[in-house]
């Protein structure tokens, strides 16, 4: 052994305790590194909860339209038919649309279904408002049941010029399991 050996042994450990707080403070920064690489490619444009639409504070922008297509798909395992009523419409920013989903339960057995919705592109997220719609709550279906279920939405009178379409898409989950007994015995 030389005189060398104690300087080396602490200079490895400062080195990996400098790797494990790097380590630490990656994880940290995860989820805003996420968002921020959503924001910027456009990929997951998360639309907010339910949004409270005022008419008389606003009136509809004539002078233009925006172009609204609707996406729907099912996670694996997930049995039920789900489409939009209309593959796309066209809306005044501004106005206050609604559309219907239809679901049907085409298994033998009670299920819970949860739609989650994504917004393309990301920079509209913030200008496409939901009032009422079927991603705020679990869809119980009995089997063999169907439903329509309605969406209203406002494209905002802010949202920038040169957005000229929107593609919202929902993904619909079986969340059976995850609720358990709870509010699978009604529909």
């Amino acid at each position: 052994m030389t005189d060398s050996t104690p300087k080396n042994i602490r200079r490895t450990i400062r080195q990996l305790c400098l790797i494990v707080v790097g380590m630490c403070c990656f994880v940290v920064a995860l989820v805003p590194l996420y968002d921020l690489f959503c924001e910027v490619t456009g990929l997951n444009g998360k639309t907010g909860g339910p949004y409270v639409f005022d008419p008389a504070a606003t009136t509809p922008d004539t002078s233009r339209l925006v172009k609204v297509n609707f996406i729907t798909n099912t996670n694996a395992g997930m049995t039920w038919e789900f489409r939009p009523e209309k593959g796309a419409v066209r809306v005044h920013p501004g106005e206050l649309r609604e559309v219907n989903f239809y679901v049907k339960n085409t298994s033998d057995r009670v299920m819970v279904g949860q739609a989650i919705p994504s917004l393309t592109p990301g920079a509209a997220a913030s200008y496409f408002h939901k009032t009422e719609c079927f991603c705020f709550n679990n869809q119980v279906l009995q089997p063999g049941e169907e439903m329509a279920m309605p969406m209203r939405f406002i494209v905002g009178r802010e949202l920038p010029k040169n957005v000229q379409s929107i593609n919202l898409s929902y993904a619909l989950f079986d969340v059976t399991d995850a609720m358990g007994d709870v509010g699978v015995t009604g529909g």
